[in-house]
C-alpha cells in the first residue's frame, strides 16, 4: 500500500519574514505619528523619498546580482530600513542627506555582505553613522518642537525646505533649529552650569525634552505591543534599558549635579526607539536567550557611556553597530546546552 509522505519541516514556521516586518512598521506608526504632530510633516516626507530609493536601489542590486526581485521586494525588509533610518534623521535634513544614507545602508551595509540575513550590522544604523560622521551639520539641525512656539510651515514649505533648502522669506534657518535635550545637556555642563539648572531652561519637560518624551511613549507604546505579539522577546529591550539605567543611576548617585537623572536617559533621544526597534534586529543581534540579555545590556551601557564621555550625545547608532561585532561571540559562549551534555 503506497501511503503520501511529506517532506520536513512539519511544523510551519508561526511568523513569515513579511509578517514580521509589517506588524513592524505597524508598530512605528504611534511613534511616527507623535513626530509629525511635534515636528511637522517633515519626517513623512523623509519617510516617502526614503521608502522610495529604498526600493529602487534593492530592485536593482537584485537584478543587477541575477535574484529575484518581486518576491524579495515583498518582504518588506528595505522598507523597515527605510523608515528606521528616515526616523532617525532631523526632520528638515535635506533630501540628498536621506538619499545617500538609504543608498548606503542598502546597497554596502546589506547587500555587500549578501543580502537579508547575511548583513553583520544593522543596515540602517550603519546608514546613519556614515551621514552622522560625514555631514555633522545637517545632521544636527533639528527643528524646535511645537510646544516651543516653532514656526508654522505649510506643505509647500516643507516640500521648498526639504527639496530646495529654501525656508519662507520671513523666516530665519536659525530660528526654527535648536539642540535637542541630550546636546542641550552636554553644551551646557561644558559652560558651567549644572543639571536642576539646566533643566529649567524651555526645552525641558517633565522627564526630557518637550515633544521628544511623547515621541518616546510612542515607541515604548508599539514596542510594548510586538512584545506581546511575539515579535520580539523582551531579552534585549529589558537588557538595554537596565544598562543604561543602571550605570545612570549610579553616576546620578555619585553628583546629581552633572549627571542626569536615570528617567531622563531612559526618555531622551532614541532610546526607546533603538531598545525596541533597532536593537533588536534578528539578523545583526544575539539570539541566544541568555546571549540577547547580555547584548541588550552590554548596548545600554555602551549608549550610557558614549552618552557621557564619548563625542556624540545620543550614541545609540555607535553602541548598535559595536553591539553587531560581539553578537557572534556572546552567542559562542552562551549556546544552550544539549539535552544530556555534561559541562
Amino acid at each position: 500500500m503506497k501511503f503520501s509522505t511529506v517532506m520536513s519541516p512539519h511544523l510551519q514556521p508561526v511568523n513569515s519574514v513579511d509578517r514580521v516586518m509589517l506588524q513592524v512598521l505597524l508598530a512605528l506608526i504611534p511613534g511616527i505619528a507623535a513626530m509629525t504632530w511635534f515636528f511637522g510633516i517633515g519626517v513623512l516626507i523623509n519617510i516617502a523619498l526614503a521608502v522610495a530609493v529604498a526600493l529602487l536601489a534593492e530592485a536593482s542590486i537584485l537584478g543587477l546580482r541575477g535574484r529575484p526581485i518581486g518576491s524579495t521586494l515583498k518582504d518588506l525588509s528595505a522598507i523597515v530600513t527605510a523608515v528606521l533610518l528616515a526616523i532617525s534623521l532631523p526632520v528638515i535634513a535635506p533630501w540628498w542627506i536621506t538619499v545617500v544614507g538609504v543608498l548606503f545602508a542598502i546597497v554596502i551595509a546589506k547587500h555587500l555582505y549578501g543580502g537579508l540575513g547575511y548583513n553583520p550590522f544593522n543596515p540602517a544604523m550603519a546608514g546613519y553613522v556614515l551621514l552622522l560622521v560625514s555631514f555633522p551639520m545637517q545632521m544636527t539641525a533639528w527643528l524646535a518642537p511645537i510646544e516651543l512656539g516653532s514656526a508654522a510651515l505649510n506643505e509647500v514649505d516643507w516640500l521648498k525646505l526639504i527639496f530646495l533648502e529654501q525656508l519662507p522669506a520671513n523666516i530665519e534657518f536659525d530660528a526654527v533649529t535648536m539642540a535637542t535635550p541630550l546636546d542641550s545637556v552636554r553644551t551646557q555642563l561644558g559652560l558651567g552650569r549644572s543639571v536642576p539648572e539646566i533643566k529649567t531652561d524651555s526645552v525641558f519637560g517633565l522627564l526630557a525634552g518637550k515633544g521628544w518624551e511623547w515621541v518616546a511613549g510612542g515607541y515604548l507604546l508599539g514596542g510594548l505591543w510586538l512584545m506581546w505579539r511575539k515579535i520580539i522577546g523582551w531579552q534585549i529591550p529589558v537588557g538595554l534599558l537596565l544598562g543604561l539605567g543602571l550605570f545612570a543611576s549610579i553616576c546620578y548617585a555619585i553628583d546629581n549635579n552633572q549627571f542626569a537623572a536615570p528617567s531622563f536617559h531612559l526618555v531622551a533621544g532614541a532610546t526607546m526607539l533603538g531598545a525596541f526597534f533597532i536593537a533588536t534586529d534578528p539578523v545583526t543581534a544575539a539570539t541566544s536567550v541568555n546571549g540577547r540579555l547580555i547584548y541588550g545590556l552590554l548596548i545600554g551601557s555602551l549608549v550610557y557611556v558614549i552618552r557621557v564621555w564619548g563625542g556624540y550625545p545620543d550614541a545609540m547608532a555607535f553602541a548598535v553597530l559595536l553591539g553587531n561585532l560581539t553578537a557572534p561571540a556572546i552567542d559562542y559562549f552562551t549556546r544552550p546546552r544539549v539535552f544530556g551534555q555534561k559541562a
